[in-house]
């Protein structure tokens, strides 16, 4: 079997900065050739052509074109063209994408398409409460019905995508899941009261909600602090740095005690997980997030948002502690809570870290990968 990623990111120093979708893919991958799978990624809108091996799989970095007039359909015949170059050179099997801005709208591949909603913009839109472009739809609403299969990385997001898009096919669903080898804990001391914040700094991460909560937060635990770790971005609506958003929400006393970071390296990431006292990731939407699998493998109390993944991922109560973003002081009386008891807080962490065992690892989610691409190529 020979499988084909076409993916717009990829975690590796040679190509553009990868998020969520990356990181999950390269877990997908890595355990796919683990298990004797041959495997080829296509990167696309990169800033140069190259071809590099590394892990046991071929990535193509594939350069963005510009094109007069009709971009959006011309560089999608191109990459057409270099897949079925691919396919055939190769003997590739099946070609697979991402939801993401319907990539593969247009393209007319000699090997079945698979789609893994990752969730699309309509998706993103449509939890947020934004209109979405019309072209972003339509591309999407082309990719999805043109694809020979589908397979989401949550119910929640399957469901919620086959209603924007009136689907009729079947949509499997696969969780996202995390290798364990990878993530492996250290056993360092915590930092006692410290919240921890890590993602991208945008408002569909609940970033502007944090800020509400922690100055509930400061209310109750003067002593508490938060690190907040990740990109800044252009707010969507404000057109500002949503950090410049995030800091004119905080109160003087909340201010003092917030302190935020841009890049970290992976390694020190993982350290700052795990010295976290209490990870608060309050997002408003996502697919099946990254971010949360890593907190988990790490045992860390959490306290998340209670919307539609959600509930996927964690019991309330158990291995997370969970409420709508928007209730802020209800959330921040949470927080306070597994800051003033180590015990329940130690609980609540080794019970999300049992959860991601049994449900969200390479060792159980690799396999049901594989039967899918079999039924797949089967057909």
């Amino acid at each position: 079997m020979h499988i084909c990623y076409l993916t717009p990111e990829y975690p590796h120093t040679l190509l553009k900065p990868a998020a969520g979708i990356g990181s999950s893919l390269k877990n997908l991958v890595l355990g796919l050739v683990a298990n004797g799978i041959q495997v080829t990624i296509v990167v696309y809108s990169q800033q140069m052509d190259r071809i590099f091996e590394v892990d046991g799989l071929e990535i193509h970095s594939v350069a963005h074109k510009k094109y007069k007039l009709g971009g959006f359909f011309f560089y999608r015949k191109y990459l057409q063209n270099y897949l079925n170059k691919l396919i055939a050179a190769h003997q590739i099997d099946v070609v697979e994408a991402p939801d993401w801005t319907g990539i593969t709208a247009f393209m007319k591949l000699k090997v079945p398409v698979v789609i893994r909603m990752h969730g699309s913009d309509a998706y993103f839109c449509h939890l947020e409460g934004r209109k979405q472009k019309w072209k972003n739809y339509f591309f999407e609403s082309l990719a999805l019905k043109g694809a020979d299969y589908l397979v989401s990385v949550s119910q929640f997001t399957a469901d919620q995508t086959r209603k924007l898009f009136q689907l009729k096919k079947e949509i499997t669903v696969i969780h996202n899941f995390i290798n364990t080898a990878f993530i492996q804990p250290k056993r360092l001391p915590i930092i006692k009261t410290q919240l921890l914040y890590f993602g991208t700094i945008i408002r569909k991460k609940g970033v502007l909600e944090l800020a509400h909560i922690f100055n509930e937060v400061v209310q109750q635990a003067p002593e508490a602090t938060l690190l907040v770790v990740g990109k800044d971005v252009i707010d969507i609506q404000e057109k500002v740095l949503t950090k410049v958003l995030f800091l004119n929400r905080l109160t003087v006393e909340a201010k003092e005690r917030v302190q935020i970071l841009e890049h970290v390296p992976y390694p020190q990431m993982v350290e700052m997980i795990e010295q976290a006292h209490v990870v608060v990731l309050p997002s408003l939407a996502e697919a099946f997030p990254m971010a949360w699998l890593e907190a988990m493998a790490l045992a860390k109390p959490m306290v998340t948002s209670n919307i539609g993944w959600a509930q996927e991922m964690v019991v309330d109560g158990e291995s997370a502690s969970m409420e709508h973003p928007s209730n802020h002081q209800s959330m921040a009386d949470k927080i306070v809570h597994l800051i003033n008891n180590p015990a329940a807080a130690e609980n609540m962490g080794k019970a999300a870290d049992k959860k991601l065992k049994q449900d969200f690892t390479a060792l159980v989610l690799i396999k049901k990968n594989i039967e899918f691409y079999k039924q797949v190529l089967k057909q």
